[in-house]
């Protein structure tokens, strides 16, 4: 259905695209009513939907208050709406409770799925309303954002606007995520009571802690099993998502913008836009996951081309930069097999430790006396694109940047506030701070040829007050980086941008607009990278996640490592190395230089496939993998992370592959053979061949491990060998 439609219609409009339908409620000049937002309910006619819309409608007695559902997008006071609000706003104490009527509809196709666009007033208030909700063809995902204009000459400040998507009864558990520095991505559940369960955002970026998905699901859902329904703000700053279960049994994810006081405050005629909310469903996490990855991979500016192996150059020599050692750590890369080069932290002007010269963005004479330009030229000579680190919106106070223009620091009115890795915020919102930064970045890119950016984030916005007035300037803020970002990209096509934040403090569809990959975690640590990866995962293709082989003793949790369990868990997206190779032996490195190839032979279906996850009963194990879209080939990790109480660990059982064709399974080692002697189960010694089904209903039995170990299981179609 496309067009205008008959406001006085009481027959929903069903959005179908992506193997998903969503069916919504349009009648009486109300705002969209969400009846149903899940798996595809098939060409249903207007009798059949306006029969559904009456199955989907409560008895309701002699108070609408009590039972107010289905809740529109934008749940209301004045419609008898108890819970969360939708729109949060006034004039000096008054128009405070906004009440949307008179509301019109078109469905229209833009080429990526159908939207319906909704316009609506509040003729007392003079604000106008306009929603967005699109069902993505690509993925079946489903998003929408609303804008509230102001018509009146009497100034509407925007205290918050939420939008809500429905969830079942049968949604009785919720899931989110939380963490830490070097420890993100901490998966926590817990029951769907009757309130609110809120996960806030206010450091000026989505932060380590931040839950990125907040997910409702049937009882015990896994990765592979139960229904799941899930919500992610495209926004890289602050923001709130909640789950709300109310008395009356309406439950709902919402998602919004956390706005500072008078952050957004409309003039006559002004509008403000909220981000994208998103909404992922799926019979289990994997299924949910997957629309996000498709959704990712279908855009025109999604990388295809091979992702180059990294030689990033933090771990191996930190601060300590001089052109022999890092020409020659360059050298050792190549001969591994490394693609691209990245100078981190330390090349700029005084920079020997964290403690100054943040935002002195010019190569430091006295370390690169001739520039940095012999090194990028060893590089390129070397067959390797060269890229640099930069935290484009931090400062040291102790630099020149910061003596030149204190009032670029962001002040909230007690100073610049409490360091943090010695740095505080540079305000984008300054005409004269946003052009330097594009200035001498561009100039470094262009003069140096690079091509690629480390993109840092490190400090939280605690104290975002733009000079002179000391106003909110965190919404700005992100706007600015993201300007920024495009800007850069625009004027040096071909450059990649990884979004960084004191490793995955910004990690949000917003960001990806604007960035080739996101940096997980700081911690290299393959025990806890196997986790960080997975639940990260939930939102980000492997491509687009850096995955690094570190040291062999982690330099943020000083566990120690064989280099095949830290090389395997690396393998699974965006390959990078920070073992110094100036200090590896022979044997190491070219037992690195066999994973970097094996990587390269894999990267193709590593960086396209689907991602899966075994549902094990014994917390102790893991069995992940990519299957390929044609389902002819799958790799898989089976790892141990603690001691199992039981030995051994019995039979696994291999997802995602096509019931009905024949698959040679066998287990691969890039690096090392097993050691001799080592008790194997008889398949991996014979070899097996056998039907998807019955690998995914019997499966085979797990190699005996010890504890951080793995072993990669190549799985190959009969008719493909």
């Amino acid at each position: 259905m496309t067009g205008k439609l008959n406001d006085a219609s009481h027959t929903p409009i069903h959005l179908r695209s992506g193997g998903t339908s969503l069916v919504v409620a349009v009648d009486g000049g109300r705002l969209p009513r969400i009846l149903h937002w899940g798996p595809d309910l098939g060409a249903l006619g207007d009798d059949a939907l306006a029969d559904l819309r009456r199955a989907a409608l409560p008895a309701i007695g002699d108070s609408a208050v009590t039972y107010p559902q289905p809740v529109p997008i934008l749940p209301q006071l004045a419609e008898g709406w108890l819970g969360r609000p939708g729109l949060v706003g006034d004039t000096g104490g008054r128009r405070w409770a906004p009440k949307f009527l008179d509301a019109t509809h078109e469905v229209v196709d833009t080429g990526e799925g159908p939207v319906l666009r909704t316009t609506a007033l509040d003729p007392e208030y003079g604000l106008t309303a306009e929603f967005e909700i699109q069902v993505l063809a690509a993925s079946g995902l489903v998003r929408q954002r609303a804008t509230v204009r102001n018509d009146t000459a009497e100034p509407y400040r925007i205290d918050s606007l939420e939008l809500a998507l429905p969830v079942p009864p049968e949604a009785s558990e919720i899931l989110d995520l939380t963490g830490r520095w070097a420890l993100e991505r901490v998966p926590q559940r817990r029951l769907f009571h009757v309130g609110e369960w809120v996960r806030a955002s206010r450091g000026g970026k989505p932060g380590l802690e931040h839950t990125m998905l907040l997910v409702a699901g049937e009882a015990g859902f896994g990765f592979r099993e139960g229904m799941v329904w899930a919500t992610h703000l495209a926004w890289s700053g602050n923001q709130v998502l909640a789950a709300e279960r109310t008395p009356a049994g309406t439950r709902h994810l919402t998602a919004g913008e956390v706005l500072l006081p008078a952050e957004v405050v409309l003039g006559q005629g002004e509008s403000y836009r909220s981000p994208w909310q998103y909404g992922s469903w799926g019979t289990g996490l994997d299924d949910l996951a997957a629309r996000f990855h498709r959704h990712l991979r279908s855009r025109p500016r999604h990388p295809r081309s091979p992702r180059p192996v990294v030689l990033n150059t933090w771990e191996a020599v930190y601060f300590h930069h001089d052109l022999d050692t890092l020409t020659a750590l360059a050298e050792r890369g190549a001969q591994a097999g490394a693609e691209r080069f990245v100078l981190d932290d330390g090349w700029f002007l005084g920079r020997r430790d964290d403690t100054s010269s943040l935002g002195d963005w010019t190569v430091d004479p006295d370390v690169w006396p001739d520039g940095l330009g012999p090194l990028v030229t060893r590089v390129h000579d070397l067959g390797m694109d060269f890229g640099l680190w930069f935290e484009p919106e931090m400062v040291n106070l102790d630099s020149d940047l910061a003596r030149e223009h204190p009032e670029w620091i962001f002040d909230g009115g007690h100073g610049p506030g409490l360091a943090s890795r010695h740095q505080h915020v540079l305000d984008l919102g300054h005409p004269g701070a946003y052009a330097y930064l594009f200035e001498r970045m561009s100039d470094l890119i262009g003069t140096l040829g690079i091509a690629y950016i480390k993109w840092d984030h490190n400090r939280y916005l605690l104290d975002a007050g733009h000079t002179p007035d000391g106003r909110p300037g965190v919404r700005r803020q992100v706007e600015q980086a993201y300007r920024l970002m495009a800007e850069l990209r625009a004027a040096h096509p071909g450059l990649e941008i990884e979004s960084c934040a004191s490793g995955g403090g910004r990690v949000d569809l917003g960001v990806l607009e604007f960035a080739d990959r996101i940096w997980p975690s700081d911690c290299n640590d393959p025990h806890e990278r196997l986790e960080i990866q997975r639940w990260t995962g939930l939102l980000v293709p492997p491509e687009m996640q850096g995955t690094h082989i570190g040291a062999a003793e982690s330099h943020t949790t000083h566990r120690t490592h064989p280099l095949d369990y830290r090389a395997e868990k690396a393998l699974w997206g965006h390959l990078g190395v920070e073992v110094n190779l100036l200090e590896a032996d022979d044997e190491t490195r070219a037992a690195l230089a066999r994973w970097i190839a094996f990587h390269k032979e894999h990267r193709a279906l590593l960086h396209s496939g689907e991602v899966v996850h075994a549902d094990l009963a014994d917390a102790a194990l893991r069995l992940e993998g990519v299957v390929a879209a044609d389902r002819g080939e799958a790799l898989y990790a089976f790892s141990v992370v603690e001691r199992p109480s039981t030995w051994p660990p019995g039979r696994i059982r291999l997802p995602g592959l096509d019931d009905e064709r024949h698959y040679t399974v066998e287990a691969v080692h890039p690096g090392s053979p097993p050691a001799a002697g080592a008790v194997l189960p008889p398949w991996q010694r014979e070899g097996v061949t056998l039907p998807g089904r019955v690998l995914r209903l019997v499966g085979i039995e797990a190699p005996s491990l010890d504890v951080d170990r793995s072993v990669l299981l190549r799985v190959v179609s009969a008719s493909a060998t």
